[in-house]
């Protein structure tokens, strides 16, 4: 496909996937292509990360595992693009739905505002066992303001790589960059960890992945103060913006803190901070230290109007750009 008609399939995911989401009758009848991508990933770990090699041996397998993933990742894109090429404008169709599986809009912000549902509605271990399907840290050791400055840090990164990031490789590369993109993606949430079995193996992906979303992460900074604009007035995006480039760098990825700082100004919040992965303390400064210390539902529900707000935007800016390569 030729780069407008890119944009135009984009254009239509994120309008289908707004709407639509995650059906679950779909994916409880079939693998959705993120767990198919998931087992080529463990099924590599297995073959080529066994405990008897030594770390330079793991990382020299991680290197080739990830090269190897990747090459079939872009292979499946060229032969699905080419397939998809063969039925008009029914192909383009199909490429919509395609493309609408691997944006993650309305399932995000449905399950981070499950998180202020379940707060209101079962108190504290309500909220940590909702915040815990989204985020890796112990719920047990949360409070209120704890659970909900996760899940406003969740979506704020998530919007990061699970929708512009997406959308930015597809529009530039189309199906293979989409398909290399996820799968480098969700090889880093699975091997990227700095634990003793992945430090050496994971290295390569984790690496790979910080380059991939170094673009997506600046870029969510101003779609996210456009976002806080449009729903909280002027000075809301002018804190989004003043924030992420003050405090931006203070997580630990080189990424993260991008848009998890934009969404700490464009709400007036405090977040990140020291917190608890399996059982371990990660220490950190808090983003936007001058914002609220206390997090709030009524702040995850705010962060999620922001949140499609920042969508309404990316797609306003994806058609704008196809008509400007018409």
């Amino acid at each position: 496909m030729t780069i407008d008609e890119n944009l135009l399939v984009l254009l239509l995911a994120l309008l289908l996937d707004r709407v639509a989401g995650d059906p679950q009758w779909l994916w409880s009848r079939m693998p959705h292509p993120v767990v198919m991508f998931g087992a080529a990933i463990s099924y590599a770990d297995q073959q080529l990360n066994p405990a008897s090699l030594t770390g330079s041996q793991r990382r020299m397998n991680g290197v080739a595992a990830i090269l190897a993933l990747l090459l079939v990742a872009i292979a499946a894109g060229f032969v699905f693009n080419r397939f998809f090429a063969l039925f008009g404008l029914a192909g383009i169709l199909l490429e919509t739905g395609l493309v609408a599986i691997f944006l993650a809009q309305k399932s995000l912000a449905d399950h981070v505002a499950a998180v202020a549902v379940a707060l209101r509605d079962e108190g504290l271990a309500g909220g940590r066992t909702a915040v815990s399907r989204i985020v890796g840290r112990d719920p047990e050791t949360l409070d209120e303001p704890a659970v909900c400055r996760a899940a406003i840090e969740s979506l704020a990164e998530n919007f990061s790589d699970g929708v512009v990031a997406p959308a930015l490789w597809y529009a530039v590369f189309g199906l293979p960059g989409l398909f290399a993109y996820k799968m480098l993606n969700t090889a880093d949430s699975m091997i990227g960890h700095k634990s003793e079995k992945y430090i050496d193996f994971g290295w390569a992906a984790a690496r790979l992945d910080d380059i991939a979303n170094w673009p997506a992460a600046r870029l969510s900074i101003l779609l996210i103060a456009a976002g806080a604009w449009i729903r909280r007035g002027i000075s809301a995006g002018r804190e989004a913006i003043r924030v992420a480039m003050r405090d931006g760098a203070l997580h630990r990825s080189p990424n993260s803190g991008r848009p998890e700082a934009a969404m700490a100004g464009a709400l007036n919040v405090q977040l990140a901070g020291p917190r608890i992965y399996g059982g371990v303390i990660v220490r950190e400064p808090m983003i936007n230290d001058t914002g609220r210390d206390v997090a709030t539902s009524g702040d995850i529900e705010d962060g999620v109007s922001v949140f499609y707000a920042s969508c309404m935007v990316l797609a306003g800016v994806t058609f704008g750009l196809f008509l400007c390569f018409l």
